[in-house]
């Protein structure tokens, strides 16, 4: 696989710009920032946030917020104390803007420093976010022409029908050999790449219908241009069942188990779907796709059970779909995945599967009322952590919390709200001790770190809705914060999102299309010290320290690559702040 590989002047020039700072100058030249700068949310904060900017460097005792246009002081106030903050190798003070809340377009200045970004107070700073992150999701459909309507300058042909795929050596049964020809068309591609995996559909599904069951007032009545809007559906559930119908017909008929993955053999090369034309396969099956694949179809049968006109039949397909998968896991709990040697793209592998089996009996249990399933989750169930596709527990303790009063007895209950309630100030009390206001800690930032900070927010979120308590929807604000431009590299993640923002991601279709601009709302994977594409990359990461170990390049599939798993958690969090933050 080679990606495209823009020039390193044309880099420079493209990000320089953008560059609003003469920090962000010496960045686009492949350096770390040569001065010290004043980060903020480069999207804004809505008026009843909790509002910190973190002052870069030491000396600075004081700031003072002015308004854009006619340049009036508008609020004074002191700095914390300066500190280390590790993961950057950086010193910075906390600036606490809480007091502004009118409506209006304002910076930060410190004395010795470039004035900050200019940014927003806006009612709505976070729902075009919300609505451009699950848009993402239209724009990775497999299986079907995107129009210019729908799509913009974006559009594009259909690539990869999947009507015509075959059943691998791996994943032969009795009714199904080698070589038979299946159908399974429709889902998301994945990530840069065009390939469908169930592990990580898994949880990028259920995330947005937890989205969905969290905050229907947010999401019931929000139109982002799909060709299904209009259709008195929710069009985060329109957008979810196109998966789920893939999802769906990756369940073997003949014994409810399920394909791990449908791929080609090979990665396709830097090509737009249309040109993309390797042979596909139905790969494998194993225990975690198929509890995975019963979690989400017990959730979504719960979910669609309401719009029963609009997907008649489908919750009862998918009841019966979901215990079935259960049943397979049963008679197979310890199916490992293992590659093919003759498939080289992604494995997502997992050796251990109590989180899976917890999260399933969960679901299935609120989908049924049983309590075999409520047993099955207290025998498999750990405390819960950040979730992540190779570590699925918590969904379980978030979907139960979510609906305890369905639960038979206090002890239940209280056990779920404990679980929940230990995470969230765990990771409350990382982010009061940190430097850099961030539960982020050096260990944390691997492949996808921007979606480990996002899932962290999502568990804090998870503590505030369960006791109100404002510190933790604060601790979930600074998370979002420092993935939209509050981070020592001055970078909005999210493609198309704010005044600096990724212009090269690892996305196919982003290299392919011959627009400069990528698809937009898209959340670049983050800093990632592991460093694991530096022997295919042209250029060189400017530092090791886990903060500043990003490279804006499309060579850079492990700090730069976009994920379906990654924007998921990004919808979820920005829809929730829009939500639960008092006006």
């Amino acid at each position: 696989m080679k990606p495209r590989s823009p020039s390193v002047p044309f880099l420079a020039a493209a990000l320089a710009a953008l560059c609003a700072s003469p920090a962000c100058a010496a960045q686009a030249d492949g350096q770390a920032p040569a001065v010290a700068a004043i980060r903020v949310d480069q999207l804004g904060y809505l008026p009843g946030a909790r509002k910190l900017a973190l002052v870069e460097g030491r000396g600075a005792h004081v700031f003072e917020v002015v308004r854009e246009g006619d340049g009036q002081v508008v609020l004074r106030g002191e700095l914390s104390a300066p500190a280390r903050w590790e993961p950057a190798a950086r010193d910075a003070a906390v600036a606490d803007l809480s007091a502004l809340s009118a409506p209006g377009r304002y910076r930060v200045r410190v004395e010795g420093l470039p004035p900050s970004d200019p940014f927003p107070v806006d009612p709505q700073a976070y729902a075009g976010l919300a609505d451009a992150a699950l848009k993402a999701f239209y724009f990775n459909r497999a299986g079907t022409a995107l129009e210019s309507r729908h799509a913009g300058r974006y559009a594009r042909a259909a690539g990869h029908p999947d009507t015509k795929v075959r059943i691998h050596a791996s994943a032969a049964s009795a009714s199904r050999p080698a070589r038979t020809v299946v159908a399974a068309p429709k889902g998301w591609y994945d990530a840069g790449d065009y390939n469908k995996y169930v592990v990580n559909s898994g949880i990028t599904t259920w995330t947005l219908l937890a989205a969905w069951e969290h905050y229907p007032g947010f999401f019931g009545a929000r139109d982002i241009g799909i060709p299904e809007s209009g259709d008195a559906v929710p069009d985060l559930l329109d957008e979810a069942w196109w998966n789920l119908e893939w999802m769906l017909s990756m369940q073997d008929p003949g014994d409810g188990g399920v394909y791990h993955k449908l791929t080609n053999l090979r990665f396709d090369g830097t090509v737009m779907p249309k040109a993309a034309t390797q042979a596909r396969y139905m790969v494998g099956k194993g225990t975690a796709a198929a509890l995975d694949f019963a979690a989400v179809m017990a959730t979504a049968s719960r979910v669609y059970a309401p719009f029963e006109a609009h997907f008649p039949g489908q919750a009862a397909r998918m009841r019966e779909a979901a215990e079935a998968a259960w049943q397979w896991a049963q008679a197979h709990p310890d199916a490992v995945y293992r590659q093919p040697k003759d498939v080289h793209t992604g494995a997502y592998g997992d050796g251990r599967f109590e989180d899976e089996f917890a999260w399933a009996a969960a679901e299935l249990y609120l989908l049924t009322g049983k309590a075999d399933y409520l047993d099955a989750f207290g025998r498999h169930a750990a405390a819960p952590g950040v979730p992540s596709w190779a570590d699925v527990g918590a969904l379980g303790w978030i979907s139960l919390a979510h609906h305890r009063e369905r639960l038979p007895d206090p002890a239940v209950r209280e056990r779920v709200e404990a679980g929940l309630a230990e995470v969230s100030a765990a990771l409350a009390a990382q982010w009061r001790d940190s430097a850099w206001r961030l539960a982020m800690q050096p260990g944390d930032f691997v492949w996808g770190s921007n979606a480990v900070a996002l899932n962290q927010a999502m568990l804090l979120l998870q503590g505030h809705r369960l006791t109100q308590d404002r510190e933790y929807l604060d601790a979930a604000q600074s998370q979002l914060d420092y993935v939209l431009g509050r981070n020592p590299l001055g970078v909005s993640f999210v493609t198309g999102q704010g005044l600096r923002s990724p212009m090269h991601v690892h996305h196919r279709p982003s290299q392919a299309d011959g627009i400069l601009e990528p698809v937009p709302g898209w959340l670049s994977g983050g800093p990632n010290p592991g460093q694991q594409d530096a022997k295919d990359c042209p250029v060189r990461y400017a530092s090791a320290l886990p903060a500043l170990s990003w490279l804006d390049h499309d060579c850079s599939y492990a700090s730069n690559e976009v994920a379906i798993n990654w924007n998921a958690p990004l919808v979820y969090v920005a829809a929730a702040l829009q939500a639960l933050t008092p006006p």
